[in-house]
């Protein structure tokens, strides 16, 4: 269960948004570039330090106070992979796994093989294409079980086949293990199919309107939203 309410003060506004989120469920956050969608995800995350509110997920207090970045159980992809280049792939998945016991390397396994990585497991990261790479840092976040994934734009610049085969991947795993995911993007399909069930929508930092993906397409609440919805 998440329940963050998130303040921060940008360079043109503030953003104030609040929301819950209980176990296994998805949430698509939707608007124009700028709006504040990002800095949501990244004051969760704990990337940036929101300027008040509060962020608690399981009843652990992520803020206040800001709780390490280590003890937080959450999975945090963006558009950059941040492998290490120095290190293997699987070298890259298991860096911070505090075990190695027979349940972790199975686990290593299956992701492996469910995410066709076999061929490049032994790999120097530096070599690997950037879309090899991107199926990488998903199986690096995935490694620890997260209970909760934020996903700001992390398709971004990848093909259409491959971002199909990503979102099916991150489906799987979501039933699989069980996690809520709170999902970025500017293109609005992308995040229709991650988050099916619910969306909502900023505008300059604010929430403008909340619901299905029905309720948005049949009376979006702005011009904007209007015209980013046009395509579907």
């Amino acid at each position: 269960m998440l329940r963050a309410h998130v303040v921060k003060q940008r360079r043109d506004f503030k953003v104030d948004v609040s929301l819950e989120l209980p176990p296994r469920q998805s949430l698509g956050l939707f608007g124009a570039s700028g709006t504040g969608k990002s800095t949501v995800l990244a004051c969760i995350a704990g990337i940036e330090a929101p300027d008040d509110g509060f962020v608690e997920v399981n009843s652990v207090k992520f803020f206040p106070p800001t709780l390490a970045l280590h003890r937080r159980r959450i999975g945090y992809l963006t558009q950059e992979p941040g492998l290490f280049p120095h290190l293997s792939v699987a070298g890259n998945i298991a860096f911070g796994l505090s075990s190695s016991d027979r349940e972790t390397v199975g686990w290593m396994e299956t992701l492996r093989d469910r995410l066709q990585l076999a061929s490049l497991w032994r790999a120097p990261a530096a070599q690997i294409s950037g879309g090899q790479a991107r199926r990488v840092s998903l199986a690096r976040m995935l490694a620890r079980k997260p209970s909760l994934i934020l996903l700001d734009e992390p398709f971004a610049g990848l093909d259409r086949a491959l971002v199909r085969e990503l979102i099916d991947d991150l489906l799987f795993w979501s039933r699989s293990i069980g996690f809520s995911m709170i999902a970025v993007d500017h293109q609005a399909e992308v995040l229709r199919r991650l988050c099916p069930a619910q969306a909502m929508v900023l505008e300059q930092g604010q929430v403008v309107q909340q619901g299905s993906w029905q309720e948005l397409c049949r009376a979006p609440a702005t011009p904007l939203l209007e015209s980013l919805l046009a395509p579907l």
